[in-house]
C-alpha cells in the first residue's frame, strides 16, 4: 500500500487550534494514524533538575496530529490537494488531484 503522507512532505492543517499552518512532517506514525508535523501542536515541557548541577528548563515540543487533519500541499500548484495514485510498470506514484503532477 502507498504511503499518503510520507516524511519531509509539506502539509497544511485542516482543524484544530493550528487550522491554516503549514509544516514540514517530521515523523509519521502509519499504525497509529498520526503524524508530527514540525512547528504545529506545540505543547510545553517542565523539566525539573535531578542532580546537582543540572539546569531545570521549559521545552516546547510538537505533539501528535492525526493524520485525517492534514493534508498534503502539491509542489506545483501550492494548493492542499488530494492524493492519488498512479500505477507504472516498475511502482505507483503519487499524483496531485488538482493539477496531476507527481509529488515523487
Amino acid at each position: 500500500m502507498l504511503a499518503r503522507i510520507r516524511k519531509n512532505d509539506t502539509v497544511v492543517v485542516l482543524s484544530g487550534k493550528d487550522k491554516g499552518k503549514q509544516g514540514s512532517v517530521i515523523e509519521v506514525f502509519a499504525q497509529k494514524g498520526k503524524v508530527v508535523v514540525r512547528g504545529v501542536a506545540m505543547y510545553t515541557k517542565h523539566r525539573k533538575a535531578r542532580k546537582s548541577g543540572e539546569i531545570s528548563s521549559i521545552k516546547k515540543e510538537e505533539g501528535l496530529l492525526d493524520l485525517s487533519k492534514v493534508m498534503l500541499v502539491c509542489h506545483s500548484c501550492k494548493k492542499p490537494s488530494r492524493m492519488r495514485t498512479k500505477r507504472t510498470a516498475e511502482k505507483a506514484i503519487r499524483i496531485c488531484g488538482r493539477c496531476q503532477e507527481a509529488f515523487d
